[in-house]
C-alpha cells in the first residue's frame, strides 16, 4: 500500500488516546522530542497533549504532510506500527 495523507490520517484516528513520541528537526543538527498522548485528529492536522510541559506549550499540532515527507519522526512506543515513506507503506 502506498503511503498517502489519507492512510496516515486514518491510522492516527484509530490511535487516539495512545502515547506518541515525535522528533522534530529544529535547525542545524538540533532536534527536539515531544512525548505525549495523541488527543485529536482533524482533516489536515493531529494534536498531541504533551506529558511534561517544560516548554510553555501544553499541546502541539502537526500536519499529516509532515509525517509523509519525513519532516517529523513519529513513534508509538506501545506498538510496533511504523509510519514511514521509505518503503512507501505503513506496516503493522
Amino acid at each position: 500500500m502506498t503511503a498517502t495523507i489519507e492512510n496516515i490520517k486514518d491510522n492516527f484516528t484509530e490511535r487516539i488516546g495512545e502515547n506518541i513520541v515525535i522528533t522534530v528537526e529544529i535547525g542545524r543538527r538540533k532536534t527536539t522530542t515531544h512525548k505525549g498522548t495523541l488527543t485529536e485528529t482533524y482533516p489536515a492536522v493531529f494534536v498531541v497533549e504533551l506529558e511534561n510541559c517544560e516548554d510553555s506549550y501544553e499541546r502541539v499540532s502537526y500536519s499529516y504532510a509532515d509525517v509523509l515527507t519525513n519532516a517529523i519522526e513519529v513513534d508509538f512506543p506501545n506498538d510496533t506500527l511504523i509510519a514511514t515513506t521509505e518503503d512507501e507503506k505503513i506496516e503493522e
